[in-house]
């Protein structure tokens, strides 16, 4: 049992809400969130007590606490995107509520003959090759890998790719702009090193997205990223005008 400061200035249900706030972050609930019966015995406090606690819980998105119904911990916010346009995880991470950052692990120009050839230039050509590990919230999403001619990505070399979007840099210090693109996702498992770096669940899956982008005619990005499987999903819309569109919301790697 939790035996809050009946003797202090701070309402007991203040007290409650800011330490079940720091059982949730330590993990505590991981497998349930108890119900209000059983918080109220815990902590030795009324219903009452424990229901404006939940109510503040509720309103920092915490928990999900319905009439007749066990409170449960919220899911996580779900970043949602179209297919079939050019799109940035930058800003569709920051559209969901999400604190957006990147972990660089590596900015330089290097030669790959495959990627060259993919991007139709010679096996030696130098390119930019750009690697990060892209989080929400401080939860990795997706390992993100990107290749570029050097002879037109050469300025993002000064960018600082922490916290900005790689489409939005290479349009303001490139002068180059993306006009479409194709991409091909697969289902696959992560490889242990992938794992580790996206702190994937022991059964998660991934999604393996290969993309190709265009700019005045020429390809001009190679990217392959590996997204969290349980943070990304497919969905489909249509309707007699627009006919059939695919949509995909969760975490997806891109600018």
């Amino acid at each position: 049992m939790t035996v809050l400061d009946r003797g202090s200035a701070v309402p007991l249900w203040q007290q409650l809400q800011a330490d079940l706030t720091a059982r949730l972050a330590a993990g505590d609930f991981a497998r349930e969130f108890p119900g209000e019966l059983a918080i109220a015995g815990h902590y030795g406090v009324s219903r009452h007590t424990v229901r404006q606690a939940l109510r503040k819980l509720r309103a920092d998105g915490l928990v999900v606490a319905e009439r007749g119904r066990q409170p449960r911990i919220a899911p996580t916010p779900e970043i949602r995107q179209p297919m079939g346009a050019l799109y940035s995880l930058f800003a569709s991470v920051e559209a969901a509520g999400l604190d957006q950052r990147n972990a660089v692990r590596k900015l330089e120009i290097s030669a790959d003959a495959v990627v060259a050839a993919r991007l139709g230039r010679e096996g030696s050509t130098p390119l930019l090759h750009l690697e990060r590990l892209r989080y929400a919230d401080d939860q990795p999403l997706a390992l993100d890998r990107v290749w570029l001619p050097a002879e037109l990505a050469a300025p993002l070399l000064e960018a600082d790719f922490t916290h900005t979007g790689l489409y939005t840099e290479l349009a303001e210090r490139a002068g180059v702009r993306l006009e479409h693109g194709r991409e091909q996702i697969h289902a696959v498992v992560p490889t242990a090193a992938e794992r580790m770096l996206l702190q994937c669940p022991p059964t998660a899956a991934a999604f393996s997205i290969h993309r190709i982008g265009y700019a005045a005619g020429r390809a001009v990005e190679w990217r392959h990223t590996i997204v969290r499987g349980d943070r990304f999903a497919l969905t489909a819309e249509f309707s007699a005008q627009a006919g059939y569109r695919l949509r995909q919301c969760g975490a997806l790697a891109t600018a």
